[in-house]
């Protein structure tokens, strides 16, 4: 991989204030060679430039990295730690991003494609990210609960709490990535779900619009 988009994650994480060790850098750029490798069988993503993936699929994904943060210290996890889903996770976007950024937090990227599993199971493994699974699975059928459930481009608001409430534990939060605010899908949501925040994002080279849309289960 190349010098030029090691220097370019380098220069958005720095542009997000985040401190990523050499090891964390060394593990985004790891991930994204393996994303370009299984590509070519499996059709991870449509995209096939790294420095494209590099913008849209790292720098989109780290631009959240900061927000959780903040969300994650305000909750209260169980005695094993914060355990976060991602749903519809892909390649492993945003989870497997937050799982190297946040080693301190278990996450579990669930998706209905057995090859995408695969490839989740294949970076934890490869990487040595002992906080990183992939599930093969729907996330209705989860039994676990989690403090985060989190989606990124997977579907409308609606059909993305509609799906995963019961994974979401009583006190826990939905972290949606959408790109213009949601105004109509969040006009739609349920009475039992209650938009708190509704975040602006500024994704280091990609010149779009991006926020995350908080959500919790209403009182």
């Amino acid at each position: 991989m190349s010098a030029d988009l090691r220097e370019t994650l380098r220069r958005g994480a720095l542009a997000l204030s985040l401190s990523l060790d050499e090891r964390q850098f060394d593990l985004l750029m790891d991930y994204l060679a393996l994303i370009l490798k299984w590509n070519q069988v499996y059709n991870l993503t449509s995209l096939r430039d790294p420095a494209e993936m590099l913008t849209h699929h790292l720098l989109d994904s780290l631009a959240v990295i900061g927000p959780l943060q903040v969300q994650a210290r305000q909750l209260t996890p169980a005695a094993g730690g914060l355990r976060l889903l991602d749903v519809g996770s892909g390649a492993g976007l945003p989870g497997v991003v937050i799982a190297i950024c946040s080693p301190d937090i278990a996450v579990t990227c669930v998706d209905t494609v057995g090859k995408k599993a695969a490839f989740i199971q294949q970076v934890a493994v490869s990487l040595k990210l002992p906080n990183l699974r992939g599930l093969h699975a729907r996330v209705e059928t989860l039994k676990d609960t989690y403090d985060v459930v989190s989606s990124r481009a997977f579907a409308s608001l609606l059909d993305f709490t509609r799906g995963s409430q019961a994974a979401l534990a009583p006190a826990g939060i939905w972290l949606a990535m959408k790109g213009k605010q949601p105004i109509d899908e969040m006009a739609h949501l349920p009475k039992n779900v209650q938009v708190f925040h509704v975040e602006q994002l500024q994704v280091p080279e990609l010149p779009a619009e991006r926020c995350i849309v908080w959500m919790r289960h209403a009182n």
